[in-house]
């Protein structure tokens, strides 16, 4: 995906801050969701899709233009394999930034609220959350290189955050499909929070996910190419 001829501890520090607000912006609505809809599961789960999809959608525009706003180890990888230039030490620095990114996005979530940080103890893993999983990654992975491979990029971010909202509906698992966002929501005993050994499994079915994607992406986007108008 493009982004400006910059630094790499710059591009870093885009992923690193970017994924912490995408996740301080997840954990955060969850835990504000609870506190106004005690009694209301499915408005709970309206709140916090509602922000995470505007949030997210912000943050890849913010951040696009300097490094790609990738905010998840599968787009990362993605990308690589798609054939952007990305060597192994970038790929590495890149989710290692999204990583300590989104655990501290869910302290700093945490914090806000007067919410101890501790780790979850939310069960999330049944066939069909896996699937869930499965489903989500592969469609988010469509949806962002579908765009950046026909040079409308500059609608990655709205489309996204629209796809991540609508998926937290259409899946049982309500979307994740990110490790990073994933591995920080271990974090938090909220609303957004999943309990260790279930994240290990959305890790597998999220990375299954990610390769049908890919496939996806070459079938029906072999190489970068203008749209006609």
């Amino acid at each position: 995906m493009k982004q400006m001829n910059t630094t790499l501890p710059r591009r870093a520090a885009a992923e690193f801050l970017g994924t912490g607000l995408l996740v301080a912006t997840v954990v955060g609505s969850g835990i504000a969701a609870q506190h106004l809809s005690p009694h209301d599961v499915g408005l709970q789960l309206l709140e916090n899709s509602l922000a995470t999809a505007l949030g997210l959608a912000v943050l890849i525009m913010v951040f696009q233009a300097v490094s790609g706003s990738h905010f998840n180890p599968l787009v990362t990888l993605a990308d690589r394999t798609l054939g952007a230039e990305l060597s192994a030490g970038v790929m590495v620095t890149y989710a290692a930034a999204q990583i300590v990114g989104a655990i501290g996005g869910s302290v700093l979530a945490n914090t806000m609220f007067a919410t101890a940080t501790s780790i979850s103890s939310t069960e999330r893993v049944s066939p069909g959350h896996l699937l869930g999983e499965v489903v989500a990654t592969a469609g988010l992975l469509l949806v962002i290189f579908a765009l950046a491979r026909t040079d409308r990029v500059a609608v990655i971010g709205p489309a996204v955050g629209a796809y991540i909202g609508a998926a937290y509906w259409f899946t049982s698992s309500t979307s994740f499909a990110n490790p990073a966002v994933t591995i920080g929501r271990i974090f938090t005993d909220t609303f957004a929070g999943i309990a260790p050994a279930s994240a290990l499994w959305f890790l597998l079915a999220q990375l299954i996910g990610a390769v049908i994607g890919v496939v996806l992406v070459f079938l029906f986007f072999p190489s970068t190419r203008k749209v006609s108008a």
